[in-house]
């Protein structure tokens, strides 16, 4: 089983000019309506793209695999791809379902194995996290025409799941290496610490009052704990809720030379080797698979770098995703502001002195209801139970609910929704 990878070092040398414009960038940016990639289309439309029938410089991870999907061999370096066959995903997963087609044997085999190893890395603890993707479909013009909520198929976690095997096994490879040629710089690791305590009680205090229960130990908790708090909360109203909860009170995976682990992967070593073409870390990790296996030379200075450049792709990556997220709301915006005064399903996703925060079930589009909008009351903010009750009504609206809203206005520029309650009784909204 390989993996296979562009090798983009080959075209990119360190302190060239384009290399000098990929460590300013550090990483690819994806927005709704364009990417801003960290290198020339030239390179990844072209040549560091493994197009079928063309031969193509690669840095690939073999692996010799048991049945029960235990590596009993493994190799990494510099190869020449020629790719028979270029799949879908989708494709891949029809000739999956339907047991016929290209490749079925070879198919079979790589989902057999991959279903292994997925299993085994969630009984060793690797949090399940898998919430649908916000996908905004734009016209000619860019304007958003649709908004769906995109499910991972089995032939993407497939693909995952030998990525991650990859990236652990290069990991392994590299931090005997550069321990044994004495490297003092060492690797780029990809680590993931444990989560702050803090965060962690006050999680484990939020799924008391929507319900759920979550061991914890002085602020520690089992990621086998949390998979089955994920389990419990699948096809309920507040699942994406929770998720998500869940996800933001984990600490931030960043890049560094000084291995820590890998805590949502349970993993010992981590790093990332499969998207040089959009990540610097995975391109400095490909010249240093090179320089361990005598196939490229780096200078001391080049080494001593690995530091810096670590701490600099992880402030770029933290932009990339704040940008990406800022375009996904204002996209989410523009196309609801079409669907002022329509009605929409949604769940009570925040609670303050100040209103309801409310998330659009098919959109996943957040806004906020002011408590002048909620209703001739008197509403009384209770913090602790993530509630807001209202004293002559004693309606509440407790954090997690669902609510029928009716959208009031939308803000494109600002990212910001406006909503109302729907023509239907606050009662009939969630409230006891």
């Amino acid at each position: 089983m390989g993996v296979h990878i562009a090798d983009v070092s080959f075209f990119v040398r360190p302190g060239s000019p384009i290399d000098r414009e990929a460590v300013h960038r550090a990483t690819s940016v994806y927005l709704v309506d364009r990417t801003i990639p960290m290198l020339p289309e030239v390179l990844s439309n072209n040549f560091c793209s493994l197009n079928p029938n063309e031969d193509r410089l690669a840095m690939s991870a073999v692996f010799v695999m048991d049945k029960q999907a235990g590596i009993i061999d493994r190799w990494f370096g510099e190869t020449v791809i020629h790719s028979d066959r270029r799949f879908a995903y989708e494709e891949a997963q029809e000739v999956l379902d339907t047991q016929s087609g290209d490749m079925l044997e070879e198919l079979n085999t790589l989902q057999s194995l991959s279903r292994i190893i997925r299993d085994r890395r969630v009984k060793n603890g690797a949090i399940a996290f898998d919430t649908p993707e916000v996908k905004i479909k734009l016209d000619e013009t860019g304007k958003p025409i649709d908004i769906i909520l995109k499910q991972r198929i089995e032939t993407m976690l497939l693909i995952e799941d030998f990525m991650l095997q990859a990236n652990e096994a290069v990991a392994e490879f590299l931090a005997e290496k550069v321990k044994q040629q004495h490297i003092k710089s060492g690797s780029i690791y990809r680590v993931h610490d444990v989560p702050n305590a803090e965060k962690i009680e006050d999680l484990s205090q939020f799924l008391k009052v929507m319900g759920y229960s979550l061991e914890t130990h002085n602020g520690k908790v089992k990621g086998a704990d949390i998979n089955e708090l994920l389990k419990q909360v699948e096809g309920k109203p507040e699942e994406y809720l929770i998720k998500v909860a869940t996800l933001r009170s984990m600490s931030k995976a960043i890049y560094s030379t000084k291995n820590a682990g890998h805590y949502g992967l349970a993993f010992e070593f981590y790093t990332h080797f499969t998207s040089p073409i959009r990540r610097y870390p995975d391109l400095m990790i490909h010249r240093l698979v090179k320089h361990v296996s005598g196939g490229m030379q780096m200078q001391p200075e080049d080494l001593e770098q690995f530091e810096a450049l670590a701490a600099h792709s992880s402030e770029r990556e933290v932009s990339a995703t704040e940008a990406e997220r800022d375009s996904i709301k204002m996209k989410q915006v523009e196309f609801l502001a079409e669907h002022i005064g329509e009605e929409f399903d949604a769940v009570i996703s925040g609670v303050s002195d100040r209103g309801i925060y409310v998330e659009l079930n098919k959109t996943r589009a957040e806004g906020m209801i002011k408590i002048r909008d909620l209703g001739n009351d008197f509403y009384v903010y209770d913090q602790k139970r993530y509630r807001i009750a209202g004293e002559k009504t004693k309606t509440e609206y407790r954090l997690g609910d669902p609510i029928k809203v009716k959208l009031i206005a939308a803000r494109v520029m600002d990212k910001e929704l406006d909503f109302g309650l729907a023509d239907s009784s606050p009662k009939e909204a969630g409230a006891e």
